[in-house]
Parts: structure tokens; sequence; C-alpha cells
């Protein structure tokens, strides 16, 4: 597994923003230009078999974290907050630096999972909440304010100015806000069949749903306290043999929305991956590359 980040401080324009974000973030005008009717909803992903397979997915939250670390010389932290927790992966690599860390998410499903994921760890909890309408006096009054909130994947299906202020009530002064995410491309190095069915049969197949992915400026966020210390770009590999791939794909957002929403037969979309993957893979694990971003927000 490698991991390579590439990073440039308190990046104001947004060409450059664009260009070290790395993940398919646009501008809150291309955003507005490119919505649906049909956008998927905060709670797309409270479904057991989505909540099940996120358990496995690629545990690269911690190079996050270490980097993030590194680059701001945070030590080690009392509280942590992470929001959107999902299946706890991300609440796990919180850990690392904190102490104590709360776990958030919307889905009931989600939050069952990583209370599983995590069980036997000290210092971790979980609650069934919002981003946006987390209140920790409804838990342990004890725990605010926090030293640092973490969302991984999350301000896709968040209302960015009720979190903001909702952040901006939890976090200590001077306290850190890490918004960050990646995602699987359309690259596996030294395999361009695998470009060529990602585009020529994947996205055909399982077109991707809308999600608000506007990147968010200086100017967007000084209004709620916060500055934007950061913009990182992300490109992270991961290894796969097909079972496994074919697995974390099952889980994609495109593809769920056809599941569950659609109602195509899961067993059905398994089979199409196994065929239309077997020549790519041919009994060997492959590289995928995966683009994301890392921001870094400062009350």
């Amino acid at each position: 597994m490698i991991f390579i980040i590439f990073s440039r401080r308190f990046i104001q324009n947004r060409s450059i923003i664009r260009e070290v974000s790395g993940y398919q973030n646009v501008s809150m005008e291309e955003n507005e230009n490119r919505k649906e009717n049909t956008p998927m909803k905060n709670t797309a992903f409270d479904y057991k078999r989505i909540a099940e397979g996120y358990r496995n997915r690629p545990y690269l939250h911690p190079q996050v974290i270490r980097q993030f670390q590194r680059d701001t010389h945070t030590s080690h932290l009392l509280r942590g907050l992470d929001v959107g927790c999902g299946a706890g992966l991300s609440t796990r690599a919180l850990k690392t630096i904190c102490t104590w860390v709360t776990g958030t998410d919307i889905s009931r499903e989600m939050i069952r999972v990583a209370e599983e994921v995590c069980a036997g760890e000290r210092g971790i909890s979980f609650l069934v909440s919002s981003a946006e309408d987390f209140c920790p006096e409804s838990a342990d009054a004890n725990c605010l304010p926090f030293d640092i909130a973490t969302a991984a994947g999350a301000i896709q299906w968040i209302d960015r100015a009720r979190f903001l202020l909702n952040m901006q009530r939890l976090l200590a002064e001077h306290a850190y806000l890490l918004l960050y995410d990646f995602a699987i491309s359309d690259t596996m190095p030294g395999n361009p069949a695998y470009t060529d069915w990602w585009h020529q049969q994947y996205l055909t197949a399982f077109p991707r749903p809308y999600r608000n992915e506007a990147i968010w400026t200086n100017e967007d966020v000084a209004p709620f306290g916060f500055c934007m210390r950061a913009q990182n770009a992300l490109n992270l590999e991961y290894s796969f043999d097909l079972d496994s791939f074919v697995r974390f794909m099952m889980i994609q957002s495109n593809v769920n929305t056809q599941i569950e929403e659609n109602g195509h037969d899961e067993e059905q979309v398994r089979q199409w991956f196994l065929r239309t993957l077997s020549p790519i893979f041919s009994d060997e694990k492959q590289r995928c590359l995966f683009k994301g971003y890392s921001w870094y927000l400062q009350k």
C-alpha cells in the first residue's frame, strides 16, 4: 500500500483550488448547473447491506490524520468529534491522536456497525445524530468543547451553514475542523484496460448520482468564524484482488442508487462486476488510485 500527498498552503484562488483538490469537486456555480432532479439523500446509506460493506472499506484514514498532524504540528489532543462517522473507520483513525472521541452518524445502521468495529476500544463512543444537529448535552456535557472535529466523506450530504454554525459552537478556540474524503478513481497504474472499463462500461451502467461537490473557500467559511488554513490534494493507492474489489464496488454510491433506489437485483449486479472485471484482474492483485482532498479549517 502506497501513500502520496501533495499540499499547498492557504489557497485563495479558485482555479488553483480546483487543481489541488484532486477529487471531483466543482465550484458552487458549476455544482448548481450539474444538479439533477433526483439527488441522493443524506439517509441513502441507512441500509444494512451498505453499512456492513463499509466496515471493510480501505482503511486509508490514518494516513490523512498523520499528514494533518505533521502539517499542523498538532500534538495529542484530549477530545475529538467525528461527524458522519459511517462504520467507525474514521473515528478509529481520529482516536490515534485523541484521548476520547465521539463518532456521530445520521444512520442507525452505520452506528450499529461502528460500535461493532470499535468494540473493546477504550475512549470511543457513538451516537445517532446529524452533523448539523449534534448536541453533546444529550450525551455527556463534560465533552465540551472539542479540540478537533473531523468529517470524512460527509460534507456532500450536509447543510454547510448549519454545520459550520454547529461546529463553531462545539469547538474550542483555535481548534481545527478537518474535512477530507478519498474515492476510487479511473486509474490503475499500468493497466489502461481498467480506465476503458471505468468510462465505457461502469459509468454507463452505473451513472454518478448528484452529490454536492462544491469547493469551500475561505470566503465561504469566514462568516462562521473559521479560516481555511490549507487545502490539499490526496493521491493514495490500495491493492485489491478481484473479489475484494467487487465487494468494494458494490457499496459505491453509483451502485447503491441502482440497488436500493431503482430495484436492481444485488446478485445480478455482483455477477456483472465479476464478468466485466475478470479480464482486468487476471487472478492478480491490482493497485488502484484513490483521489481526494483534505481541508484544514481553524476556528
